[in-house]
């Protein structure tokens, strides 16, 4: 019988989380588990045997972690430890009518030189000449390499069973910021893939809130949730979810419509026997699943998304008067004002006034920038934005915030009116305080438009406009034009530049007007001195000083300079003209007086 045949009459029921569950019985802590099919057989063959004791129909083989990645280059221990965990699989079945199934887990880490598809075909490869068909695809946060290998493995066996299955957490976000609905409808197209569904993460009852607003079209619905949430008690993790209360949740899931079911991580053969237990009492109630059982998909017509905010509330839907000058295609002027690294607020929102009065459309904060700390960018914008009522755009990397807080400061700033932001990756942590000072970079901006792009979609009534910077002073600008396309890809409207102050920036902003199709705001910051100007020259990455224009300010007085600054931004101002949407001006050293006299010969051309 095949997986196929099988579903037709009654749901797969999986085993549960062998690594955890192998940490259990051997007393041992961390990863690596996949080494025990060469070193510690007989105690992975007992492990597969509890499970299906327990009352399992399929195993998945231990290889999860089993890859060129994980075993830096060395293809022959791929090689022995996959043959390995496949001969242990079949092993443990022996004559029972138990399914084995190609566990295979994400590949981490690409360099730039890998891609994922490369990486599982090696290991499809080795499963292929152990006779496999069954293969799953788990724990994934995106879909990169997922339908060239399932395309793949149904070249070589048309019969193949394909089971795909992401890692979400209970908002419904990947820990690539990817939504659910993203990434199963990037899935539901492909007819080489038989399943797509959902483990690890998530315990069973947020595992279940997240499925019921799931479309799957005629695709096998699969969910293997984590036992709970764990603890951690001398550097080992510990699951104390109770299988009773477990198995009764699993339940709800093939009520649900879901026609594969099992366990991940902390999930034990006491967990797969309560599943069981449920889905027997499912059968003798006659509750089959079948095509005539309600599924998913019918389910999900049924189910309207939750809307947090008030649809009523002309405040909460509100667009950005800046944008709105964007799309009308009217030039657009935004200034960047650094926020202060102490309390005093008065010479920084004195300059927001000015900049207010001179013509700005939209006031840029820049988010600690060189990595040092200032007040928050966020809570700066909202205070202009509700005293000034001008619109802001607050700088957010990626340096300093995991998924949770960036996901709080954005329904922070939604709620206090604030439509756009600037996503950066943000400057690394000074060498000197990195021991004090920790980096996150869960993201990096591409991955961090995409998370809100589908924070977006899942939560608001009306979505952030998200700018990008751009580099055009880059040395390799293909590579800038490459990752400015990403950018667009994944939910951004348009770009920020790094100042145009040298013929190979112009060249190259004139080159991104004509391949990329998002607002650009080109960047000027005022040269204020020779020394300004050899400073930012040497010393600021992304930003290039024409020689000439250093040696335009040999021997100026600080009025001379001033004068001086003035006309070169608003030449330059005038020279990108046609290949901008507006300006983006940077205030040097906090001299708002600069800019706004920047801002009137800026308008009076």
């Amino acid at each position: 019988m095949t997986v196929r045949e099988y579903l037709k009459k009654k749901p797969l029921l999986f085993d549960g989380g062998m690594g955890t569950y192998f940490s259990q019985v051997s007393n041992t802590t961390g990863s690596g588990c996949e080494l025990a099919n060469l070193n510690q057989k007989d105690l992975i063959i007992n492990i597969h045997k509890e499970y299906i004791d327990a009352g399992c129909n399929a195993i998945k083989t231990n290889t999860f972690a089993s890859n060129k990645i994980t075993y830096q280059g060395d293809e022959e221990l791929v090689k022995r430890t996959i043959k390995a965990g496949y001969d242990n699989a079949i092993t443990s079945i022996g004559e029972k009518d138990i399914f084995a199934f190609a566990d295979i887990g994400p590949v981490l880490s690409l360099s730039e030189k890998q891609n994922a598809f490369d990486e599982y075909k090696f290991v499809v490869d080795c499963f292929l000449e152990c006779g496999a068909s069954n293969f799953i695809f788990e724990t994934n946060a995106n879909c990169d390499g997922l339908i060239e290998i399932s395309k793949y493995i149904k070249e070589v066996n048309s019969e193949a069973y394909i089971l795909c299955s992401f890692a979400v957490n209970k908002d419904g976000f990947s820990r690539d910021g990817i939504y659910v609905d993203e990434l199963f409808s990037k899935l539901k197209a492909c007819k080489d893939i038989d399943g797509i569904g959902l483990n690890c993460v998530c315990g069973a009852r947020h595992m279940y809130d997240i499925a019921k607003q799931l479309n799957f079209d005629d695709k096998a619905l699969s969910l293997m949730p984590n036992a709970g949430y764990p603890i951690v008690v001398n550097n080992r993790t510990f699951y104390e979810g109770d299988p009773a209360y477990f198995g009764e949740q699993v339940a709800d899931y093939i009520r649900l419509g879901a026609r594969i079911v099992g366990g991940c991580c902390g999930t034990t053969p006491k967990h797969i026997a309560k599943i069981k237990e449920c889905i027997d009492r499912l059968i003798s109630d006659k509750f089959y699943f079948d095509k005539t059982s309600m599924d998913m998909s019918e389910a999900t017509n049924k189910t309207t998304k939750t809307n947090y905010l008030n649809e009523d509330n002309i405040e909460e839907k509100r667009e950005s008067i800046f944008y709105e000058k964007l799309k009308r295609g009217e030039k657009v002027i935004a200034v960047e004002l650094d926020p202060p690294s102490d309390i005093n607020l008065s010479k920084f929102m004195g300059g927001a006034w000015q900049l207010k009065g001179a013509g700005t459309d939209i006031i840029t904060i820049a988010d600690c920038p060189i990595a040092r700390a200032h007040m928050d960018s966020s809570i700066l914008s909202c205070k202009i934005k509700r005293e000034l009522g001008i619109d802001t755009l607050p700088h957010m990397t990626c340096r300093d915030r995991n998924m949770n807080a960036t996901k709080a400061l954005l329904l922070g700033l939604y709620a206090e009116g604030v439509r756009n932001v600037l996503l950066v990756t943000g400057d690394p942590v000074p060498t000197a305080e990195r021991d004090e000072v920790k980096s996150v970079y869960q993201f990096n901006s591409r991955k961090l438009a995409g998370y809100v792009t589908g924070l977006t979609k899942c939560m608001l009534p009306t979505p952030f406009n998200l700018f990008g910077a751009l580099n055009v002073n880059a040395l390799n600008f293909d590579i800038q034009i490459k990752i400015a396309k990403d950018k667009l890809a994944k939910g951004m409207i348009g770009f920020l530049t790094q100042p145009i102050l040298t013929k190979e920036a112009f060249e190259n902003l004139k080159r991104a007007r004509k391949e990329l199709d998002g607002y650009i705001l080109g960047g000027i910051i005022p040269v204020i001195s020779e020394r300004n100007a050899r400073f930012m020259d040497s010393e600021i990455n992304g930003i290039n000083v024409a020689p000439e224009i250093i040696d335009m300010y040999k021997d100026k007085s600080r009025q001379e300079a001033e004068q001086l600054a003035i006309n070169i931004s608003s030449q330059i101002a005038k020279e990108i003209e046609p290949y901008v949407d507006g300006y983006y001006l940077m205030t040097p050293f906090g001299r708002v007086g600069l800019i706004t006299n920047i801002i009137k010969e800026i308008k009076a051309k």
